[in-house]
């Protein structure tokens, strides 16, 4: 299964850092990446492989919930399907 994993927030040193290591920790593959800084914010995409891991979307949503109160940003995970269903015309 594949999730779209989003963060955003106010930019600071270790940002990346500790998504990929959560992700990594959980055996969870990152696709493809993209990132970048508006105007002091900091933003993300990530396309993930939940395949191999034994998490749930849902489980690693709460996981997310938790870090991103702790480092100051707001992380959200979808399912690949719905997010590409949301954005289609």
């Amino acid at each position: 299964m594949k999730a779209i994993v989003t963060v955003i927030g106010k930019d600071k040193p270790g940002i990346i850092s500790k998504v990929s290591t959560l992700l990594a920790e959980n055996t969870v593959n990152i696709e493809d990446i993209s990132q970048t800084i508006m105007q002091g914010n900091f933003t993300m995409i990530m396309l993930c492989d939940l395949s191999a891991s034994n998490l749930s979307i849902a489980d690693l949503g709460g996981i997310f919930t938790k870090l991103g109160e702790q480092i100051g940003v707001s992380i959200h995970v979808q399912n690949e399907e719905i997010f590409n269903a949301m954005h289609k015309i």
